[in-house]
Protein backbone atom coordinates (compact mmCIF):
# COMPACT_ATOMS: atom_id res chain seq x y z
CA UNK A 1 0.00 0.00 0.00
CA UNK A 2 1.47 3.30 -0.83
CA UNK A 3 1.55 5.85 1.44
CA UNK A 4 -0.10 9.18 1.59
CA UNK A 5 2.60 11.33 1.33
CA UNK A 6 3.11 9.92 -2.09
CA UNK A 7 -0.43 10.21 -3.38
CA UNK A 8 0.26 13.90 -2.72
CA UNK A 9 2.12 13.95 -5.83
CA UNK A 10 1.40 14.28 -9.83
CA UNK A 11 4.09 11.76 -11.39
CA UNK A 12 5.42 11.71 -15.10
CA UNK A 13 7.50 8.93 -16.52
CA UNK A 14 10.19 9.97 -18.93
CA UNK A 15 10.17 6.36 -20.20
CA UNK A 16 13.39 7.19 -22.08
CA UNK A 17 15.69 8.91 -19.90
CA UNK A 18 13.93 6.92 -16.96
CA UNK A 19 13.21 10.19 -15.03
CA UNK A 20 10.57 10.72 -12.93
CA UNK A 21 9.66 14.34 -12.16
CA UNK A 22 6.74 14.80 -9.46
CA UNK A 23 4.57 18.12 -9.49
CA UNK A 24 3.16 18.83 -5.32
CA UNK A 25 -0.80 18.84 -5.49
CA UNK A 26 -0.49 22.27 -3.78
CA UNK A 27 2.09 25.35 -4.27
CA UNK A 28 2.90 25.95 -7.50
CA UNK A 29 1.51 29.42 -9.21
CA UNK A 30 2.63 31.39 -12.48
CA UNK A 31 4.24 29.70 -15.22
CA UNK A 32 4.99 26.21 -15.79
CA UNK A 33 8.87 27.11 -16.10
CA UNK A 34 9.30 28.14 -12.34
CA UNK A 35 7.65 25.77 -11.04
CA UNK A 36 9.31 23.46 -7.96
CA UNK A 37 9.57 19.97 -9.37
CA UNK A 38 11.06 16.73 -7.44
CA UNK A 39 13.50 15.39 -10.00
CA UNK A 40 14.83 11.49 -9.75
CA UNK A 41 17.28 10.40 -12.58
CA UNK A 42 17.18 6.93 -13.91
CA UNK A 43 17.76 3.92 -11.31
CA UNK A 44 19.02 6.22 -8.68
CA UNK A 45 17.32 6.92 -5.23
CA UNK A 46 18.38 10.32 -4.83
CA UNK A 47 15.97 12.95 -5.83
CA UNK A 48 16.64 16.95 -5.62
CA UNK A 49 14.34 19.84 -5.70
CA UNK A 50 14.55 21.99 -8.52
CA UNK A 51 12.88 24.15 -10.92
CA UNK A 52 10.72 22.21 -13.76
CA UNK A 53 12.78 24.64 -16.55
CA UNK A 54 15.85 23.06 -15.38
CA UNK A 55 14.72 19.71 -15.87
CA UNK A 56 14.39 21.07 -19.58
CA UNK A 57 17.67 22.58 -19.56
CA UNK A 58 19.33 19.48 -19.01
CA UNK A 59 21.39 18.54 -22.05
CA UNK A 60 20.40 15.06 -21.62
CA UNK A 61 16.81 15.91 -22.31
CA UNK A 62 17.19 18.43 -24.77
CA UNK A 63 18.96 15.60 -27.18
CA UNK A 64 16.54 12.92 -26.49
CA UNK A 65 13.32 14.13 -27.99
CA UNK A 66 10.82 13.05 -28.75
CA UNK A 67 9.82 11.78 -25.19
CA UNK A 68 7.01 9.06 -23.99
CA UNK A 69 5.68 10.33 -21.12
CA UNK A 70 3.45 8.57 -18.73
CA UNK A 71 1.10 10.26 -16.07
CA UNK A 72 0.63 8.46 -13.06
CA UNK A 73 -0.15 8.71 -9.18
CA UNK A 74 0.77 4.78 -8.53
CA UNK A 75 3.37 2.86 -8.88
CA UNK A 76 4.68 -0.38 -8.21
CA UNK A 77 8.79 -1.71 -7.85
CA UNK A 78 11.12 -0.20 -7.96
CA UNK A 79 14.43 0.23 -10.07
CA UNK A 80 14.12 -2.40 -13.05
CA UNK A 81 11.26 -3.40 -11.90
CA UNK A 82 9.44 0.03 -11.38
CA UNK A 83 6.18 -0.31 -13.06
CA UNK A 84 3.81 2.83 -13.31
CA UNK A 85 -0.06 2.23 -13.76
CA UNK A 86 -0.43 5.05 -16.50
CA UNK A 87 -3.45 7.31 -16.61
CA UNK A 88 -2.33 8.92 -19.57
CA UNK A 89 0.16 7.78 -22.06
CA UNK A 90 2.30 10.86 -24.80
CA UNK A 91 4.92 10.98 -27.16
CA UNK A 92 6.11 14.85 -26.60
CA UNK A 93 8.49 16.59 -29.44
CA UNK A 94 9.04 19.94 -28.20
CA UNK A 95 8.41 21.55 -24.59
CA UNK A 96 5.52 23.13 -25.83
CA UNK A 97 3.70 19.85 -26.17
CA UNK A 98 4.36 19.30 -22.46
CA UNK A 99 3.08 22.30 -21.22
CA UNK A 100 -0.04 21.53 -23.33
CA UNK A 101 0.09 17.81 -21.39
CA UNK A 102 0.37 19.89 -18.37
CA UNK A 103 -2.47 22.02 -19.16
CA UNK A 104 -4.67 19.22 -20.15
CA UNK A 105 -4.18 17.31 -16.82
CA UNK A 106 -4.87 20.73 -14.91
CA UNK A 107 -1.91 21.00 -13.17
Amino acid sequence: MKSDLENQFKKFYFQELGWIVCFPSCGNRGKYVSYSVILKKGHSKLEKLVKLGEVFEDLEFEKNYPHTVGYYRLSSGEGADFLPEYLELRVIRCVEEFWLFLNSLDI
